[in-house]
């Protein structure tokens, strides 16, 4: 009796251990729908298109709004992609575990390391636009210093700790709204008082008539502007609701994301005193032509706080 007692109890004991041992490799579900949209912002950047306004207007002809609406649609199909997926494989590995559930390991495999490819990507990318901010606020130190040394204060900021990057993560990201916030109003007030440099549906149309293939063109570079928010399906695993959840948060964010472009490729491309014809002439000035704009119909006042905004957001 005690023999098969203690049989029992041991099986029963094993199991709690192994119980026990999974639920702490589970990771902890504390991450509401509003979490995930704030994470899903730091990812993507409410000011992302500031860094390549200018490589948008010359390659469209003008028509940066319309190139904003097209990369959105183009993105939806992904991100309503990965919203159908986290509900069928509702695990932290995104697109690895998405390819790795619905294609088999090999594909698998090759999916994550193209994800890990990405992670390297973006963060270059970021690091390119932050240089190109802060050069167009001290134009003596070229982009490259600007570049390297964001890329030094980002390792070492990484190194302080993980609570610390959150918390200036979500004050960079609080900022950079604000600093939103402020263009949006300020553009819209010179627009009144001044009016527009271009028609008024030239950021659909085109300044020097509309050309689909330059739209298109346009696209893939525009697309940049949106690496990132697929991020959120990362978080399968630690949100509380299920993974509902995560694919509403996918779309909401993307359609967020999308507006927020779609206004200031349109205001700016109001403002813009040069021609599309004339920037894509000056490839060196598409890099700086959102702060250009800023400072010629603004003031300069904007101008440095959007670069500011733009150098830490990015980095």
């Amino acid at each position: 009796m005690s023999g098969t007692g203690g049989g029992s109890g041991g099986v029963t004991e094993a199991e709690g251990a192994d119980g026990a041992h999974q639920e702490k490799g589970r990771l902890r579900r504390t991450l509401g729908f509003r979490d995930l949209v704030v994470y899903g912002l730091l990812f993507i950047a409410p000011m992302a298109p500031v860094g390549v306004f200018g490589t948008l207007d010359a390659k469209s002809g003008g028509a940066v709004a319309l190139v904003y609406v097209v990369a959105t649609v183009v993105m939806a199909f992904t991100a309503f992609s990965y919203a159908q997926m986290v509900r069928v494989a509702p695990l932290a590995g995104s697109v690895f575990a998405y390819a790795r559930r619905g294609l088999g390991e090999g594909p698998g495999f090759i999916a994550g390391w193209m994800a890990m490819l990405d992670y390297l990507l973006i963060p270059a990318v970021a690091y390119l636009f932050s240089g190109i901010a802060l050069n167009a606020l001290v134009p003596s130190v070229s982009r490259w210093v600007w570049t390297a040394l964001a890329v030094v204060v980002t390792t070492l900021l990484n190194l302080w700790g993980v609570r610390a990057a959150a918390r200036v993560g979500f004050a960079v990201l609080a900022m950079e709204i604000t600093v939103l916030l402020v263009f949006l109003v300020s553009a819209v007030a010179v627009l009144v008082r001044d009016g527009a440099q271009r028609g008024w549906l030239t950021p659909f149309t085109g300044d020097s008539g509309f050309s689909a293939s330059a739209v298109l063109g346009a696209v893939s570079v525009a697309v940049l502007s949106y690496l990132g928010f697929d991020a959120i399906a990362s978080f399968a695993e630690e949100v509380t609701g299920g993974p509902s959840k995560v694919a509403r948060a996918l779309l909401f964010c993307l359609a967020l994301a999308g507006l927020l472009f779609v206004a200031q490729g349109y205001l700016a491309a109001l403002l813009e005193p040069l021609t599309s014809a004339e920037l894509a002439s000056d490839p060196a000035a598409q890099g700086s032509a959102f702060y250009d704009t800023v400072d010629s119909s603004v003031g300069t006042w904007l101008h440095d706080l959007v670069a500011v905004s733009k150098a830490i957001g990015a980095a």
